[in-house]
């Protein structure tokens, strides 16, 4: 069978880099098969995406040999972050864009938008929406729309789902299965749940680029078990297996801190964009030692009101810092240590070491200081081999992790992050939630923003439920409810949460 996309003897070096990302790597995808191209990350998954699809080195100036490279005439790419590939301001325009480079006639337009959307499960009250005013869920959705509108023969998917909630999750997964049939789909994902009934084949990718494993996908993950546990590769039943090992051991009761006086106290807090009220809180508190996951459908409003506690949006009513009223703090960040929903918005260095050390120099501490806090962090992180490149140029699990040493370098008692476990290998996910619960432990107080309903079952103790621009409930976490006597007592789904409090 004719191959769809594929390489021989691959050789890449991204400039920078401390070694080849590819060496000798030959790989070819048949027409009609659906690939999923596993690995940890920082692998090189995303990369090879780029260069069956000719984006490397047309596009982006990668220096690359091969002996063949084999790029196909129709295709279309949908990345990570969508905001990456957007061109125009709007949807309508956006979409308007592709269609106008297919010589569609303007007036069956509007119809070809409506179903576009529909597949993608993007419900808008017009077309002409902004585009910089749609969650990162529904950005990308747009994205996957606009892919579709291409009609590809080939459609390279980079981790669509990597920013939507579950049912969001599903409905993209469904829309890429009919778009898919009869078509080569090649597949970088890390949340495989929804997809290991679709896909033909999986080939798994050792850390240093090699491929490891390459066949069947049921045979695979049978066969291959051990080696994607060693290699912190997601598969069906991590969790299961992380809950019943030694490093899993979050049960412990509300710290003693909680009971002194909240962190944070809202009161009728209003966060808006533009001229318009976008999230409203009528009332909640953070106490320190607690973990408060921020649930809710795309679109909510849970990124709006993490920016609103860190003032980066117009605010309204009451805000209470520490005891003090928000704006007397003399500064946010000193009391809050921010990750983004997009890292890159974060970056304002030149190099990974220098990203983490930034805030300390600001603050004048010694170099000595500085050295080993930021050494300490990077082999936290597993980022120290990465030190001297430029923070774009990680993939993004890399991007993630930088964003979230960066900011709490200083330790900050609040930690307020935007979905900080996407793109992210089991390793590396497990990793940071263990970081997380060791802080909470010593009485840091957390606010995260999920869509992952293990982590909410397994590590919350509280819950944020933000529906239609609001705080709905405040809820008690499922770790709070009861102590199980054994890790294989816990639930296998999120339980029913129990009202504690707070916004009605």
């Amino acid at each position: 069978m004719e191959a769809a996309a594929g390489v021989e003897q691959l050789r890449l070096k991204f400039p920078g880099a401390p070694a080849l990302t590819f060496r000798d790597l030959s790989f070819e995808v048949k027409r009609g098969e659906k690939v999923l191209l596993l690995g940890p990350s920082g692998c090189g998954k995303s990369t090879l995406l780029q260069v069956l699809s000719g984006l490397i080195p047309r596009a982006v100036d990668v220096p690359v040999t091969a002996e063949r490279i084999v790029v196909p005439e129709r295709w279309a790419f949908v990345f990570q972050d969508p905001d990456t590939q957007f061109c125009m301001p709007f949807v309508d325009e956006e979409l308007a864009f592709v269609l106008e480079n297919l010589l569609v006639p303007r007036e069956e337009m509007k119809q070809r938008m409506g179903v576009l959307l529909r597949q993608v499960g993007l419900e808008l009250e017009e077309l002409h929406t902004p585009i910089a005013a749609l969650s990162q869920g529904m950005k990308q959705r747009l994205a996957i729309a606009s892919a579709l509108a291409l009609e590809p023969d080939v459609l390279f998917v980079d981790e669509p789902t990597a920013l939507l909630d579950p049912e969001g999750t599903k409905q993209v997964w469904e829309t890429i299965r009919k778009a898919g049939e009869g078509k080569t789909v090649i597949i970088v994902e890390h949340k495989i749940e929804e997809i290991v009934g679709y896909i033909d084949r999986v080939v798994l990718f050792g850390k240093s680029g090699e491929i490891t494993a390459d066949g069947p996908a049921a045979d695979l993950f049978a066969n291959y078990g051990h080696r994607l546990a060693e290699d912190g590769i997601w598969y069906p039943g991590v969790w299961d297996d992380y809950i019943r090992s030694d490093r899993y051991a979050p049960w412990t009761a509300e710290p003693a801190a909680a009971s002194a006086g909240p962190l944070i106290r809202l009161d009728r807090f209003e966060v808006w964009r533009g001229k318009k009220q976008k999230q409203y809180v009528e009332s909640a508190e953070v106490y320190a030692g607690e973990w408060i996951a921020v649930t809710g459908p795309n679109g909510a409003g849970k990124s709006t009101l993490l920016l609103g506690l860190m003032g980066l949006l117009q605010t309204a009513g009451g805000y209470e810092l520490n005891g003090r009223p928000a704006e007397q703090t003399g500064g946010l960040s000193a009391e809050i240590a921010f990750v983004f929903q997009n890292p890159e918005f974060q970056f304002v260095t030149n190099s990974v070491y220098d990203e983490v050390a930034f805030s300390l120099r600001q603050e004048k501490r010694p170099e000595a200081e500085v050295e080993a806090k930021t050494s300490a962090l990077l082999a936290d992180f597993d980022l120290t081999q990465r030190k001297d490149n430029h923070p774009f140029q990680l993939s993004l699990g890399q991007k993630r992790r930088l964003s979230v040493a960066s900011a709490i370098v200083k330790e900050q008692r609040i930690l307020v992050l935007d979905e900080p476990t996407f793109g992210q290998d089991a390793k590396n996910t497990f990793a940071l939630l263990e970081r997380l619960e060791a802080w909470r432990r010593q009485g840091t107080a957390i606010v995260m923003v999920t869509h992952d309903p293990d982590i909410v079952c397994r590590f919350a103790t509280r819950i944020w439920e933000v529906r239609d621009g609001r705080l709905e409930h405040d809820l008690r976490g499922p770790r709070q409810l009861a102590e199980p006597a054994a890790a294989d007592e816990l639930p296998e789904k999120e339980p029913e949460f129990v009202q504690r409090g707070g916004s009605r």
